[in-house]
């Protein structure tokens, strides 16, 4: 599944570790479909501008992958919902996105730092903090684990700003660390040249400019190389 073309529908980021559009993840030896920060129910949480047109979006996004990838599994990476402080309403469609969800394979939910203290189990049922898939550490990201691992976190929303209020998602890879980009339209989070970033992953042991970028749209990947030859490239042509 790896290619060597500037862009294609998907990019081997690392061993194992498969780049798909709208920034999610596939884990080949388990065949785990991971996505991060979706965010589902927002519109509602920020002031009650229904219908939730994200929640659908996303969860019809997530439901086209399980099927092209034939999906065993859907994990999604913390922030599940963007509060577990919404309406009734709201609350219903949530349920009923991830009961569609679930019924095409299991799906998996780790809390973030949204899910709260009470980590979102009256509003999403069972939840966890951190698992194990094809020896990597899956976990939200907001808190770095102790001790040496091989993670794939979300939390930090990694994005390519291409100029205005214009960006892209970007997943970083590297050997000890993957991060996945936010699947909510709203937050496009840190820009992978920026010092944050840089600083964020630092957090994890990594240094971020080895890892590689690949930049994500609705139906294609873009690979971009490692993020140290990006800030190079950028600085160049300023």
């Amino acid at each position: 599944m790896s290619v060597a073309r500037p862009s294609a529908n998907t990019y081997e980021i690392v061993p194992g570790a498969i780049a798909l559009p709208h920034g999610l993840l596939f884990l080949v030896r388990t065949r785990t479909l991971i996505a991060a920060d979706v965010h589902l129910g927002y519109e509602d949480v920020i002031g009650g501008a229904l219908p939730l047109w994200s929640t659908a979006s996303i969860a019809a996004a997530l439901g086209a992958a399980i099927a092209a990838y034939d999906a065993r599994e859907l994990v999604l990476l913390g922030d599940v919902v963007h509060s577990t402080g919404m309406s009734e309403g709201a609350a219903r469609t949530v349920r009923a996105a991830l009961d569609a969800l679930r019924s095409r394979c299991p799906v998996v939910l780790i809390a973030g730092n949204h899910e709260g203290r009470s980590r979102g189990r009256a509003l999403l049922g069972e939840t966890c903090e951190r698992l194990e898939r094809d020896d990597w550490l899956l976990l939200h990201g907001d808190v770095p684990p102790i001790g040496p691992a091989r993670c794939i976190v979300g939390h930090l929303h990694p994005s390519l700003r291409l100029g205005g209020d214009a960006s892209v998602p970007v997943l970083l890879g590297g050997e000890r660390l993957i991060v996945a980009p936010a699947l909510t339209p709203y937050s496009p989070g840190l820009d992978v040249r920026s010092e944050n970033c840089r600083r964020a992953v630092l957090a994890f042991g990594v240094r971020i400019d080895a890892m590689v970028a690949v930049a994500c749209g609705e139906d294609r990947v873009y690979p971009f190389g490692s993020v140290g030859a990006l800030r190079a490239s950028t600085r160049t042509k300023r």
